[in-house]
């Protein structure tokens, strides 16, 4: 493989995120759920200028977690949400285009990761959860609906808010995770054995940070945010929220029936890579 293929691959080795029963039963919850928690926000601003468009750090406290939410520019507002093992960080290449462009780039860290709170216990980290922090930060930032794109676990929460809240999501741009009832080939489901040793707690945080990280390095095939992840995922307790995000939606469960979700609505673009692992 040459080294663009390479590259393309690394943002899209984790393909098929949505594909558990865990995940269809959290999305069946949240068909029936109305999202509480008091919301707090605290805010940054750094001054625009002709050169430099307006930027704000925000600290938005949904449900006694702080999220830390970057905003820029002004304008149409695009949700950007990351997946494993990322950050905000991911979309800084993004922003600058989008907000040259009259967007309203708002790129949060999803709880467990980057910037933002790592609250204890596996099931903090539900895609319920993580649907009621994203429409928590619409409505302390004053959004009636936006824009969305999304990679990986972003994608998995995209999908679901887009069919639980239909009316804040216009458009819905989903990067290497299908919707969650498409079926899966055999091949997808083999390349996903890495969700299944990430349930052996304790076990999966110590080989993944074994020998300097060596196993997560070669997981992360030459991506170069690697010493950026492993960066972040450094401080207490960061590796084991974001792989209890794992825990949390795909841990293996006995066959359940077929569920039923609503349409999503909103126009749809799904981005995927090819020389996938």
């Amino acid at each position: 493989m040459d080294d663009h293929g390479e590259q393309q691959s690394v943002n899209s080795r984790r393909s098929f995120i949505a594909g558990f029963g865990g995940v269809l039963a959290a999305a069946a919850a949240l068909t029936k759920t109305t999202f509480g928690g008091g919301l707090e926000r605290e805010s940054q601003l750094v001054p625009a200028s002709p050169s430099t468009p307006r930027y704000t750090e925000h600290h938005i406290a949904r449900d006694g977690v702080s999220l830390h939410v970057e905003d820029h520019g002004s304008g149409k507002p695009v949700l950007l949400l990351h997946g494993w093992p990322d950050s905000s960080y991911l979309w800084r290449n993004q922003v600058p285009f989008l907000v040259a462009n009259g967007f309203r780039a708002i790129a949060p860290d999803q709880r467990g990761f980057g910037r933002s709170d790592r609250p204890e216990g596996v099931a903090a980290y539900s895609l319920q959860n993580a649907v009621a922090d994203l429409v928590g930060i619409l409505d302390a930032l004053g959004i009636d609906a936006t824009d969305i794109v999304a990679h990986d676990w972003g994608a998995s929460v995209a999908w679901l808010t887009a069919t639980a809240h239909p009316n804040r999501v216009r458009r819905l741009v989903v990067l290497s995770v299908p919707h969650p009832l498409a079926p899966y080939t055999l091949r997808q489901r083999e390349m996903a054995w890495y969700q299944l040793f990430f349930q052996f707690e304790g076990i999966a945080e110590a080989w993944l940070q074994h020998d300097n990280w060596a196993l997560f390095r070669q997981f992360s095939r030459g991506d170069g945010d690697a010493d950026r992840h492993i960066s972040d995922l450094s401080r207490p307790g960061a590796l084991t929220a974001s792989l209890n995000w794992y825990r949390a939606n795909v841990a293996p469960r006995l066959p359940e029936p077929p569920l039923k979700l609503p349409s999503v609505d909103a126009p749809t673009l799904g981005i995927w890579s090819s020389n996938d692992h």
